[in-house]
C-alpha cells in the first residue's frame, strides 16, 4: 500500500469522565519527526505517543495535538478548611454580641469567606488515562492512515501512467538510434565525394569512421537499463512497505541514463524525445517526494 506523507486524522470520544481529542497532521519530510501539544498533566506520556505512532508512521512531519476536558469534574474535589469555618463563626458571634444585632450567620453564609472551601485535583491514574488518550490516539491514527493511503492511491495511479510514457519514449529513442548509423555513412559518402570530387574513396576508411562513431553513440545499454529500472518501478510501487527512499533513487537512475542518451546522440529526433522523458522524469520526481 503506497502512502501519501501528507495527511490528516481525528479522533474523539468520552472516557471515564473525560472528554478526549487527539488530532494528527503530517507534511513531507525526509525523515520521521514528531511535535505535539499536549496538556501539561499528559507530559508524561508524550514519548509513548511518539512511540506509538511511529509504529506505524516511518516518514514525515507529524503533529499531534491533544485535549482532555472532565464532562462530569470526576478529578475535582472540594475541601473544607474547618477550623478556619469556626474562627469566622466565632468571629460572627462575637460582633453579634458586641453590637446586640441578631446573629443570622448560616452555613452558605460562612462558606463565602475566603479560604473556607478550596478546590484541588483528585488523584490520577496516570495508567488509566493513558489508555483513554492510546485509544483516542489510535482511532485517529486509523483515520490518518486511511487519507494517505487515499491520496498515495491517486499519487501511484499518476506515476504508472508516466512510466508507461517513459516507457513508448524509449522505444522511440531505439527505433530513431536503429538506423543512425547507416544515415552517418551514408552523409559520410555524400561529403567524401564532394571533397574528393569523385576520385577513389576508401571505403575501408569509412566503414570504420562509421564503425567508431556507431560506438561512441550505441545507447542500447542505456535502453535496456531504463526499461530494466521502469520493471523494477512497477514491482517496488506494489510493495505493502514505505518505498519513498527507494524509488527517489531509481528516479535518480531513470534520469541518469536518459542524460546519457542525451550526451551520446546529437539527432534532432532523439533530442526531442529525451527532452520529454526528462520533463516526465521530473513529474514524477516531485510526486515520489510525496511518499512515505
Amino acid at each position: 500500500m503506497i502512502l501519501s506523507m501528507t495527511g490528516f486524522g481525528r479522533g474523539t470520544a468520552v472516557r471515564n469522565g473525560r472528554e478526549i481529542t487527539v488530532e494528527l497532521r503530517s507534511v513531507n519530510s525526509r525523515y520521521f519527526e514528531y511535535s505535539s501539544r499536549i496538556p501539561r498533566t499528559c507530559s508524561y506520556m508524550d514519548s509513548r505517543l511518539k512511540k506509538q505512532l511511529n509504529e506505524q508512521i516511518t516518514r514525515g512531519k507529524v503533529e499531534l495535538s491533544l485535549t482532555v476536558q472532565n464532562v462530569d469534574a470526576a478529578d475535582t474535589v472540594v475541601t473544607v478548611n474547618k477550623e478556619l469555618a469556626r474562627s469566622y463563626q466565632q468571629a460572627l458571634r462575637d460582633l453579634s454580641e458586641e453590637l446586640c444585632i441578631k446573629n443570622d450567620t448560616t452555613a452558605s453564609l460562612i462558606a463565602r469567606f475566603p479560604d473556607v472551601l478550596a478546590t484541588r485535583h483528585a488523584d490520577v491514574d496516570e495508567e488509566k488515562l493513558w489508555e483513554d488518550v492510546s485509544a483516542v490516539t489510535a482511532q485517529a491514527l486509523e483515520k490518518f492512515v486511511q487519507m494517505r493511503a487515499a491520496e498515495g492511491a491517486k499519487m501511484k495511479a499518476d506515476v504508472e501512467s508516466r512510466l508507461c510514457f517513459l516507457e513508448e519514449c524509449v522505444g522511440k529513442v531505439e527505433a530513431l538510434s536503429a538506423g543512425r548509423v547507416e544515415a552517418y555513412t551514408n552523409r559520410l559518402y555524400e561529403k567524401l565525394k564532394v571533397i574528393l570530387e569523385d576520385r577513389n574513396i576508401d571505403d575501408a576508411r569509412v566503414l570504420t569512421e562509421a564503425a567508431i562513431f556507431g560506438d561512441k553513440t550505441a545507447v542500447d545499454e542505456e535502453t535496456v537499463r531504463l526499461r530494466s529500472h521502469i520493471a523494477q518501478y512497477r514491482s517496488i510501487l506494489e510493495l505493502d512497505e514505505p518505498v519513498g527512499r527507494k524509488l527517489d533513487f531509481l528516479t535518480q537512475e531513470l534520469n541518469r541514463e536518459t542524460n546519457t542518451i542525451g550526451s551520446k546522440c546529437q539527432d534532432l529526433d532523439i533530442t526531442r524525445v529525451v527532452v520529454d522523458m526528462k520533463a516526465e522524469i521530473e513529474k514524477i520526481r516531485e510526486q515520489i517526494q510525496n511518499l512515505e
